[in-house]
């Protein structure tokens, strides 16, 4: 697949199934995984080159929004297991069902557990 856009540490391609006219992925050019697993000066290298193409597509194709999206793990719908970042314009009345469907509420208290675990998580990493 031909380079779209490229820098010293990310590359940017179509996949060979894209999602709408656009949709592409940028992917860093050392092995890595997952999300989980990025060190944070690749993952600022990454998301640079995530904004830059994601405004190159914009001035390119002029979708109506844009969506990013990442799969880490095979509950995620991860099957390549490389890091990749799909930037994907959206048209108005494109085949791409909803991202995130609402199906119930979490309760309150769930909501709240799960918010101090995570703020204790940031803290000590």
């Amino acid at each position: 697949m031909p380079i779209i856009c490229e820098d010293t540490n990310w590359v940017a391609f179509f996949p060979s199934e894209p999602a709408t006219p656009g949709h592409t992925l940028v992917v860093p050019r050392e092995h890595v995984a997952d999300v989980w697993s990025l060190d944070p000066s690749l993952a600022a290298d990454l998301m640079n080159g995530v904004i830059r193409v994601g405004r190159a597509i914009r001035s390119a194709v002029s979708p109506a929004g844009m969506n990013l999206i990442s799969s880490s793990g095979e509950a995620a719908g991860q099957t390549v297991f490389h890091v990749h970042l799909h930037v994907v314009p959206r048209y108005e009345g494109d085949d791409i069902d909803p991202i995130w469907p609402q199906k119930k509420s979490l309760d309150i208290d769930l909501k709240q557990r799960i918010a101090d675990g995570i703020r204790k998580a940031c803290v000590a990493s």
